[in-house]
């Protein structure tokens, strides 16, 4: 038996008014916004004025609130309404990656000691049900692997260049007017948007509670037309993967990084702001799932789910986390990339355990081999604005 919701929304941005809109739209849920906590008391509103509030307390305080929606852009802010939130009982939705990475440890234990659930199938993939998927149809498989497209800004950008022959600034101005990419777009290009994502769904995959810092995130800011030259003779289009894979029992291995993809692969087809996530099982094997990963009403549907669930007492089990013991993030594995760089002084060829192909030339040359990841990660190159490194689809 599905039951009435009260809501109590803070922030009104895209999401929250993607999310009111879509709540408008649907008739299959009871649930009713009582107030929207917002900060700028100057700023014109699309609703009435009764909806409205700038006090927090009017809804973490008032009785008649069942379900707290957190919507607002600070993950410290967020950290505080959700914390307070669960500590006063109350159920809570948020879509802040951020905020839930950060520190997914104490609000696993929040929710296990208030007995409130919290839920956030926004903050990973937008409109595509990741979350919901792996605690309920993979709950019980042995899953080798989950990665992807989880960043639309990023494969939007990616897009226009490969598409429409733009240059980077021409499409991320693009991405930006469209409101796909934030004024500052350095938390999408720079792979760290991607990161949380990543390490909310290791904890719902793997078992496994991360610290976003132990996590190496490498994005598309210093891809060149040079390697775009070269993913082209190739045959092979640029995105920026999350990537999770058990390599055994005891070890996991998780990073974001941009790599080739050729059209063998589901995500060469992944355009625009769409997102895609494969995930890999022992025994439901490959599976594929693609959606819109940017914009207010994707975020806003995957909220209305999050809500939708919560009239039928819905929430997170976190089997995983039960299930499997003694399993760690690991550095010690080998990958093949490509290396490009501007200066042959500024590299050590040593670095490599193998070298694949070579190429020099006046202004650009490249290596492709295999490095151990370890070993990269902590390489002079890897934080040079000359260089560029991309990942080989499979290691090939």
């Amino acid at each position: 038996m599905s039951k009435n919701l009260k809501l109590g929304i803070f922030g009104f941005g895209v999401v929250g008014q993607g999310l009111y809109h879509v709540l408008e739209e649907t008739k299959g849920i009871k649930a009713e916004i009582l107030k929207i906590c917002v900060k700028d008391p100057s700023k014109k509103r699309s609703l009435p004025d009764r909806y409205f509030t700038f006090d927090r307390g009017d809804i973490l305080d008032n009785p008649d609130v069942d379900v707290v929606m957190e919507l607002i852009d600070d993950p410290e802010a967020a950290y505080e309404i959700v914390t307070a939130a669960l500590k006063n009982g109350k159920a809570v939705v948020t879509a802040n990656k951020k905020m839930v990475a950060d520190h997914m440890t104490e609000l696993f234990e929040l929710q296990q000691k208030h007995k409130v659930p919290l839920l956030y199938e926004g903050a990973c993939c937008a409109s595509i049900p990741i979350i919901r998927n792996l605690e309920e149809y993979y709950d019980n498989d042995l899953l080798n692997a989950v990665e992807g497209i989880f960043n639309g800004s990023t494969n939007y950008i990616l897009t226009k260049v490969f598409s429409e022959n733009k240059t980077f600034n021409e499409a991320l101005t693009q991405a930006q007017k469209l409101g796909y990419a934030e004024t500052d777009p350095r938390l999408d290009v720079e792979g760290y948007d991607a990161k949380y994502k990543l390490c909310i769904i290791l904890t719902h995959a793997f078992g496994l509670f991360v610290n976003p810092d132990d996590v190496f995130n490498y994005g598309i800011q210093n891809i060149s037309d040079f390697d775009i030259k070269i993913a082209r003779e190739k045959g092979y289009k640029i995105k920026l993967l999350a990537k999770s894979r058990k390599i055994n029992d005891e070890k996991v291995v998780a990073m974001v990084m941009p790599q080739f993809v050729s059209d063998k692969s589901e995500l060469f087809k992944v355009e625009n702001e769409f997102n895609g996530v494969i995930v890999e099982g022992a025994f439901s094997e490959h599976q594929f799932f693609i959606g819109k990963g940017a914009g207010g009403y994707p975020t806003g549907s995957a909220v209305l789910s999050d809500i939708s669930a919560l009239t039928y007492n819905y929430k997170y089990e976190y089997k995983k986390t039960r299930q499997v013991s003694g399993v760690v993030l690991s550095e010690d594995f080998e990958i093949t990339i490509y290396l490009r760089f501007l200066h042959p002084d500024s590299i050590d060829k040593n670095d490599f355990n193998l070298i694949l192909e070579e190429y020099r030339a006046l202004d650009n040359h490249y290596i492709i081999g295999k490095i151990s990841f370890s070993k990269m990660i902590r390489s002079s190159w890897i934080s040079n604005p000359d260089c560029s490194v991309i990942l080989l689809e499979n290691g090939d």
